[in-house]
């Protein structure tokens, strides 16, 4: 009993009172007696259907970390390359099944927070509140991601020297303004236009590097074509070798475009009917296998050893360049929009509290906390987006510290609670239960590998010419 009231640090409403201590096979009703209480509400936010879970899964994945996959490829090669890309997306369809069989379970979760205080019930509260730190450096990392790429694609587009902290400036002012909605229902509407100007971007890309003659310009000080002689792709291991941080930071550019859990246990307890989850999964997992291939494969074969991340920064042209990299821009903010809605929700909810008049009326006080908060966030990231040099750290960074927890150690624990006394009742269950272990060893692996490789690659790029924090130095491609 004491384990239980540590687990409900939280306020609930009375259907998540009930549900806390549901079996799973009442958790339909129970979803609905918690859609039902918004009734009369100004503000619902129970009202996803999966379709829209669907786009607003898109609208997180169709991003322009896709632009990166040659790059990684041109690291580890077309083995190693297409094993850990097609070998991490089936483990994270796998364990976001799981995820969304244990929310199923506890209904009462509203984000990957309640998650954590389920899954480790004898620590509780620091469960809760350790995932609650991570989650909010998780978001704003991204965004200050998608602050420093906006400044990068309005510094390609315009050709004066305006000072790129400028720039970050605007692109901070925009995604403000984009992320003021309080619904993710009215931010999937949003993600149509974010993934399908990603697309075309995309689109753009592949055309732009088949029909140029060369590509334009590699890494490295031979790198403009032809210093690293004629374009070549490899099987294996590139020649040359390939040092243990860039590989390991080759797999973790991979591994961050299929980790995105963080947002789902709050994508599920906004939708009107939650078990429809999969479907949207589903969706999503074979839009993202048939995308991330077509990219990389295209993209390294092209470019070979000259792929930059992304991709168009080794166009030769300057028009090309510059009209796919403008589509970018409405993904950019959009998809910031999407974290930043999360960390501000939760945020919001522990000054206010998640069952406040505020947070279900259009007061003063609710829509004057929401706006500072996403204030707050975006000036946050803006710093972040200033003070780390490159794209490729920000991606690896945050696989390393984050999709460890996020992406594998969770789940496999979640696992272990689902299935409790009958973890090897049957041949099925046995395997199982070794693939988890399996799963809590990449974990493992990205916590502690990973994770040096990327402080070691951000210490690297510093010894070298790299831009300065709150440098005017242009970062257009």
């Amino acid at each position: 009993m004491q384990t239980q009231e540590k687990a409900d640090h939280r306020s609930y409403t009375a259907a998540e009172k009930g549900a806390a201590a549901s079996d799973a096979s009442e958790t339909t009703s129970v979803f609905a007696a918690l859609v039902a209480e918004e009734d009369g509400h100004d503000i619902k936010y129970r009202t996803l259907s999966w379709q829209k879970a669907t786009l607003l899964l898109f609208g997180e994945y169709v991003c322009l970390a896709i632009l990166a996959l040659p790059w990684s490829f041109s690291v580890l090669g077309w083995v190693v390359g297409l094993i850990v890309q097609i070998g991490i997306g089936l483990i994270t369809w796998y364990t976001s099944y799981v995820l969304w069989q244990y929310q199923m379970r506890h209904p009462e979760c509203r984000d990957i927070c309640d998650i954590a205080a389920r899954l480790f019930p004898r620590w509780s509260r620091l469960a809760y509140e350790a995932t609650a730190v991570m989650l909010l450096l998780n978001n704003i990392f991204v965004i200050g991601f998608h602050v420093f790429t906006g400044a990068k694609i309005l510094n390609t587009l315009d050709d004066s020297k305006m000072c790129n902290v400028v720039f970050q400036v605007v692109s901070a002012i925009i995604g403000v303004i984009v992320s003021l909605p309080r619904t993710l229902n009215h931010v999937s509407l949003m993600s149509v236009v974010s993934a399908s100007c990603m697309g075309i971007a995309i689109l753009l890309s592949l055309v732009y590097v088949g029909i140029e003659p060369h590509p334009g310009t590699g890494y490295g000080k031979n790198g403009t074509y032809p210093g690293l002689g004629e374009v070549r792709t490899a099987a294996g291991i590139p020649g040359g070798g390939v040092s243990f941080v860039d590989g390991v930071n080759a797999m973790l550019n991979i591994t961050f475009l299929w980790i995105g859990q963080i947002l789902y246990p709050s994508f599920i307890a906004e939708m009107r009917e939650p078990r429809d989850f999969p479907k949207a999964l589903a969706a999503l997992t074979l839009l993202e296998m048939i995308l991330f291939t077509i990219v990389s494969v295209v993209g390294y074969h092209y470019l070979g050893q000259y792929a930059t991340a992304p991709m168009m920064g080794s166009l030769a042209n300057t028009k090309y360049k510059k009209s796919a990299f403008a589509f970018v821009l409405v993904p950019t903010v959009v998809i910031g929009a999407i974290y930043s809605n999360v960390a501000a929700k939760y945020v919001y909810n522990r000054i206010l509290g998640p069952n406040s008049r505020h947070t279900y009326t259009h007061t003063v006080v609710g829509w004057g906390t929401w706006v500072g908060i996403v204030v707050a966030i975006w000036a946050i990231g803006f710093v972040l987006g200033n003070v780390i040099p490159s794209m490729g750290d920000f991606l690896s960074i945050m696989s390393g510290a984050f999709d460890s927890f996020f992406g594998f150690f969770f789940w496999a624990v979640a696992y272990y609670h689902l299935n409790r006394g009958k973890l090897f009742s049957s041949a099925s269950k046995t395997a199982q239960s070794i693939f988890n272990v399996f799963i809590f060893g990449i974990g493992l692996f990205m916590l502690g590998p990973g994770l040096y490789t990327s402080i070691k690659a951000i210490i690297l790029d510093y010894a070298g010419p790299t831009r300065k924090p709150f440098s005017c130095t242009p970062v257009a491609i």
